[in-house]
């Protein structure tokens, strides 16, 4: 005796239905879009993120060892809030940077699968495709620039710690300890007006042991990181856009000369059957 129950051809036939609809919205899901706005995301929050608080424990760094005085270091604190809000912002314009460009590519790989079909786009449509890859190009140069600067502060913090580790080496022959400085006055991070200015021997050591320093160099190596990430994204975004418009107006041309192709053989059958005409009225 069978156990199991016979299922109806109406529920066969629903399940399958069911099947193809679930095939059909994976099929339309631009997956390179969303890989690439994940990459996005992540670098653009790694930098914002971490660019934002290793800002504030430079300054709180520069205030308690190189420039005691406040006025020495305000141009230096405006400049470093004036970053802060451009984070902000970077952040808020990225996040819906991000979806538009995904519900791009929803737009565009939609686009290229009804291409055999029903090919509904628009002039509109198509302007604002490359509309976005002329951004994109913008944008993904203006973030080589900011993954440039980013790595600035890596290189200098990178300088003060490998002074003291170069103290710390029993390798090292160093006969006075305390000729061996960094001077941040020299980058132009404070004025050389500024007290003390520079950090010498056991003051430099202890200095890099602080949790300011330390966090504030892992902090930056991270936001560089981010910074690359996004670079990489933009690319992809780019790469994307530029092969998804291409092949949109490619497509766009190919349908235009069949929607022609009806009337040419039109026009074609009307020359004949009036040359049929013309041989018949001589004959």
């Amino acid at each position: 005796m069978d156990s199991a129950v016979d299922e109806s051809p109406e529920q066969t036939q629903d399940k399958k239905g069911c099947f193809e609809c679930c095939i059909r919205c994976l099929g339309g899901v631009p997956y390179a879009s969303l890989v690439a706005t994940i990459l996005c995301f992540s670098g653009v929050a790694l930098f914002c993120g971490c660019g934002h608080v290793a800002l504030s424990g430079t300054v709180t760094l520069l205030e308690k060892h190189f420039s005691q005085i406040p006025s020495d270091h305000a141009r230096l604190t405006d400049v470093v809030q004036l970053m802060q809000y451009v984070i902000y912002g970077m952040a808020s314009f990225f996040f819906l940077y991000g979806i538009i460009l995904l519900a791009e590519g929803f737009y565009t790989t939609s686009a290229v699968k009804e291409m055999h079909s029903e090919f509904k786009t628009s002039v509109c449509g198509r302007s604002i495709s490359g509309m976005f890859v002329f951004l994109t190009y913008i944008l993904g140069l203006a973030w080589l620039g900011v993954f440039g600067f980013s790595a600035v502060p890596v290189f200098l913090f990178y300088n003060a710690w490998s002074t003291c580790a170069a103290m710390k080496s029993p390798m090292a022959n160093i006969t006075s300890v305390d000729s061996i400085c960094v001077d941040v006055r020299q980058y132009g991070i404070v004025p050389w007006n500024a007290t003390p200015g520079k950090a010498c021997g056991s003051t430099l050591g202890d200095i890099c042991n602080t949790s300011e320093f330390y966090l504030s160099y892992h902090l930056y190596m991270v936001a560089c990181a981010g910074a690359g990430a996004t670079v990489i994204a933009l690319i992809h975004f780019l790469m994307i856009l530029s092969a998804n418009w291409a092949y949109i107006q490619g497509a766009c041309r190919t349908h235009a000369c069949e929607d022609t192709k009806p009337q040419e053989e039109q026009e074609l059958q009307d020359i004949q059957s009036r040359s049929k005409e013309c041989l018949n009225s001589y004959t």
